[in-house]
């Protein structure tokens, strides 16, 4: 048993406090939005120039101009506000913004982040990435354990081009949620069904 992306990013939505400004990454972080907590004030930010993002649209009512900064499509709130890429990237880079929710390809034991780039591949860009996890307050990691090819992602250093180096504080996984602590990783929590054992078995990185 594991957890699936759904659950994950119900997982990571316990990260949000209220009054907080949050960015959810592409990938599994933009399902974040579906599970903030009742009663919550959160409100998310989009680094192609929105503040305060709804829910995904229902079928059929989507609108093209309403997109995150991972193409899809998005609601608006009533207190929607929007504005140029300079002054989200200010919002950013200003430390505005308290958490980033981000995808990786990689993570190390030290904090170490690769998610924008595999060598050799087609790729658009860094996009807001770099800017996000040298700017934000807290950065949580949400991906899955293992690559397609059942190689752990969880390392004691990253093999791909480095998005930002010792950023990554929380790494939530199908497995469960590890802290970056000084030594290497922390357990915090096991998925559900996943023994402690079976997660120290998945991950190269060292686990105090």
């Amino acid at each position: 048993m594991a957890w699936d992306r759904n659950q994950m990013a119900a997982r990571a939505a316990l990260e949000l406090q209220d009054g907080w400004y949050v960015n959810l990454g592409i990938g599994i972080p933009t399902l974040v939005s579906n599970y903030i907590p009742e009663g919550m004030d959160v409100t998310l930010q989009s680094e192609n120039g929105m503040l305060g993002m709804g829910a995904f649209p229902i079928e059929g009512e989507e609108d093209a101009d309403l997109i995150n900064a991972g193409k899809q499509t998005i609601t608006e709130l009533d207190r929607t506000s929007y504005f140029d890429s300079s002054t989200s990237f200010g919002m950013i880079r200003g430390g505005k913004i308290a958490m980033a929710i981000l995808g990786a390809m990689e993570v190390a034991e030290n904090g170490d982040l690769a998610n924008w780039m595999i060598p050799g591949k087609l790729v658009k860009g860094m996009g807001g990435a770099m800017d996000l996890v040298a700017g934000v307050g807290r950065v949580v990691v949400v991906m899955d354990h293992a690559s397609k090819h059942g190689d752990s992602k969880v390392l004691k250093e990253c093999t791909l081009p480095l998005t930002g180096k010792a950023v990554v504080d929380r790494i939530i996984t199908n497995l469960g949620v590890l802290d970056v602590v000084e030594g290497g990783l922390k357990i915090v929590e096991c998925a559900e069904g996943v023994t402690e054992e079976e997660l120290r078995a998945a991950t190269l990185a060292t686990i105090v």
